[in-house]
């Protein structure tokens, strides 16, 4: 079973998801990260699967770029308005199934969308701490991604070595500082913190 589920929206950053997939697959096994187009097979019942994996994810990734939060369909209406959108159907079902969820922002400017601004099944996730991976120091913010989310992890019997049982799991020890760019403010360079493991 796959310990990370990577929820996204396919017409939305492309390049860079699919920069993220291949980090974190190099970083923790294939194996170990569950991305809808790789992970199901043909013929599969894929509804099925991608609730049972939302909702027995140890984390779940949400890649959030800049056409994420208004994309609409072909009437116009926002598809995180729909019922049936399934991005909004993985997101509601990790929350629900108390798993960690982590947005990760791709890009620079890309912002955590505000808790007001989305379905109220999924308003959680406008209040969590994000991850970033930026455009302009691509690979450092992939390498610290796959950090962070290394750290995430809850430790394996085989991570804790021979003869030795799992360790508890316990919240990483981060140190986070805000950076104020152009035109921010205070409160959004609050929540744009880089994270990077201590």
């Amino acid at each position: 079973m796959p310990r990370i589920f990577l929820s996204f929206r396919k017409a939305d950053s492309r390049w860079m998801r699919d920069r993220v997939y291949r980090t974190l697959s190099d970083r923790l096994g294939a194996a170990e990260i569950f991305k809808s187009g790789q992970s199901i097979p043909p013929g599969a019942d894929y509804a099925e699967i991608l609730r049972r994996q939302a909702a027995e994810c140890e984390l779940m990734c949400v890649l959030i770029g800049p056409g994420w939060l208004d994309a609409r369909g072909e009437d116009g209406v926002r598809l995180l308005d729909r019922a049936h959108d399934w991005v909004r159907l993985e997101i509601a079902t990790a929350l629900r199934a108390g798993n960690r969820v982590v947005p990760v922002l791709l890009g620079d400017a890309t912002t955590l969308p505000d808790a007001s601004a989305l379905p109220a099944e999924i308003a959680q996730l406008g209040r969590l701490q994000f991850l970033r991976v930026p455009e302009t120091h691509l690979p450092d913010g992939l390498d610290h991604l796959g950090d962070a989310v290394a750290d995430l992890l809850p430790r394996t019997d085989a991570a804790a070595g021979p003869g030795r049982g799992a360790a508890p799991a316990a919240e990483p020890s981060m140190t986070m500082t805000a950076h104020v760019s152009g035109g921010g403010n205070a409160y959004q360079a609050a929540r744009d913190q880089t994270i990077r493991p201590a």
